[in-house]
């Protein structure tokens, strides 16, 4: 657990640690994977990577992302597009390296055909690969993690490794998201999360909650988990510690 004074200084040490993990895998094994998440949290730790990108050797490392909200290409509510415009098109990737889940006017009519799509890929770096190196997850106020939301099919998920979620309580309601089956195929999981109404939640998945009631309480590494959070979203954990 990492507590920082405030959203800045927390996602100066998520790029950090983002960075010299990429650098690690990419030391030992030649190459290095990712999982990408969106949010605020998510995309202000891009802008600091894109600002102080270390010693990653962008054409050995192959991104993916968490989930994806199933909305037309160049939606502004993609996560990918917010990506793209934080790091991923002003670093020198290979764009055969790069992918996304496919957006809902593309080659898939409906999400659950996108997210057998995106199976069939997550299974491919996992067999030519290994193991994630890391995955960045965000969460919500509810402790929410991808779009694997409380007490939702999508959290409950025990074998297939992405699915698509309908009816999401917070918009846009149709998404497609890798599961916790898939998240623990990651050897480091790092949760980056700011502000007092994610306290709550916080504070119930560190002191183990139920996965199903907090779906963060789930997100859990092989080598590593490593929750980087502010002053506000450490409130109800600092009450405990009085």
């Amino acid at each position: 657990m990492e507590v920082h004074d405030d959203t800045d200084t927390l996602a100066d040490a998520a790029a950090e640690r983002f960075v010299s993990v990429i650098v690690a895998a990419q030391a030992e094994r030649g190459t290095a994977s990712v999982s990408l998440t969106g949010g605020s949290d998510g995309i202000r730790l891009l802008e600091r990577v894109r600002r102080d990108p270390g010693a990653i050797d962008w054409s050995r490392l192959y991104v993916y992302w968490g989930d994806e909200r199933f909305v037309p290409d160049g939606d502004p509510d993609r996560n990918e597009l917010q990506a793209r415009q934080a790091l991923l098109d002003h670093v020198p990737l290979d764009p055969a390296h790069v992918f996304p889940i496919a957006p809902s006017d593309g080659t898939y009519g409906s999400p659950e055909e996108a997210a057998a799509a995106y199976a069939q890929t997550i299974h491919t770096e996992l067999d030519a690969r290994g193991e994630f190196d890391l995955t960045v997850l965000g969460m919500g106020p509810e402790g929410h993690v991808n779009s694997l939301f409380p007490h939702s099919p999508a959290i409950r998920e025990t074998v297939d490794y992405v699915v698509a979620v309908h009816d999401c309580p917070k918009p846009p309601p149709t998404r497609v998201s890798l599961t916790m089956p898939a998240v623990h195929r990651s050897r480091h999981v790092m949760l980056v999360v700011s502000g007092v109404a994610k306290a709550a939640a916080v504070a119930a998945a560190v002191n183990g909650a139920a996965p199903d009631d907090v779906p963060s309480a789930g997100a859990v590494g092989i080598e590593s988990t490593t929750w980087v959070i502010d002053e506000a979203a450490a409130t109800d954990l600092l009450l405990d510690e009085d």
